[in-house]
């Protein structure tokens, strides 16, 4: 396995680590702007596209600052290769978008949008359990503090807390956007609220709010980047009971009992992402998740903008 990577934060390394456990032999290239850069073990560096062409690369991941991905995309495409993007897609939508998508589809370059929070076992266990129930109420929360996400850093110079680099709460936990599509499909109306107002002090957003309409319910969704104890919860209010889904703990409680409990964390869902993506998305060329599927996401996150 050949691997390029755009991009070496500490997303990047997850993926690195998952890589390295599935292909011991794997190589990793890694595309770097010009200048001295720390050496990182085993992995090669590269600064100019060009040198690309020489490469047998099986599929490149796009791990760079979002505000960056549209430029990395373009330069990539011509490439033909599969791409595994991290979320967000973009960090903002304008009229070019509908052309590198098109793009994309005229070269049937095969693409994933990283949605790991979709192989978590309690999120797989609560949509096979809420099937064929009727649904009254969904309550989906994310709240965590961004000082403690990156030890060791000054958070305010990170891409999360600068609305120029495509920091905001609203993309960078798009993920619970994202389950909810899964879950429930779009939207048939969005509102949203969000501002910048906690003691964070930082320009991008710091919390927000959706409200998606569905025709037999609705679902509230709050993102913080400043709650210091850290909770992640989905809950879903059926007319028999209530479903209330721990991330964090990765178990599912139903009218206060516990129905399903796993050791696995969110950390593991890395290699399960990661092999799904090689099997079934590259090696099937399964549909899951692709750059339209995560265009049509980020326009939910991005409303009000």
């Amino acid at each position: 396995m050949t691997v390029l990577i755009v991009g070496l934060g500490s997303i990047a390394m997850k993926h690195i680590a998952v890589i390295r456990n599935l292909w011991p032999d794997g190589i990793i290239y890694a595309l770097r702007s010009p200048g001295k850069k720390e050496d990182i073990e085993r992995i090669i560096n590269l600064t100019d596209l060009k040198e690309i062409n020489t490469l047998n690369i099986n599929f490149a991941i796009i791990s760079n600052p979002t505000a960056s991905h549209k430029q990395t995309i373009l330069d990539l495409i011509q490439f033909g290769f599969p791409l595994f993007i991290e979320k967000p897609l973009f960090n903002s939508i304008d009229t070019n978008d509908v052309q590198i998508l098109r793009e994309i589809s005229q070269r049937n370059i095969i693409t994933y949008v990283a949605c790991n929070l979709r192989f978590l076992g309690c999120m797989n266990f609560l949509r096979e359990f809420i099937k064929g129930k009727r649904i009254n109420e969904v309550n989906s929360y994310c709240g965590s503090y961004l000082p403690e996400w990156r030890p060791g850093t000054d958070f305010r110079k990170n891409y999360s807390a600068d609305k120029e680099m495509g920091g905001g709460v609203h993309i960078d936990l798009i993920h619970e956007v994202d389950y909810t599509y899964w879950l429930f499909g779009h939207p048939s109306k969005v509102t949203a609220t969000k501002t910048s107002k906690s003691t964070l002090e930082i320009s991008s957003i710091d919390y927000a709010n959706f409200l998606f309409e569905y025709p037999q319910f609705c679902v509230s969704i709050i993102l913080n980047y400043y709650r210091r104890d850290a909770k992640r919860n989905l809950e879903v209010v059926l007319d028999e009971g209530t479903v209330v889904v721990d991330l964090l703990r990765n178990t599912v409680m139903y009218n206060g009992a516990i129905i399903y409990s796993s050791s696995n964390t969110i950390i593991n869902t890395y290699e399960d992402q990661m092999k799904f993506f090689i099997n079934e998305v590259v090696g099937e060329k399964k549909k899951f998740n692709s750059i339209d599927e995560a265009f049509e996401i980020l326009k939910l996150c991005t409303m009000n903008d």
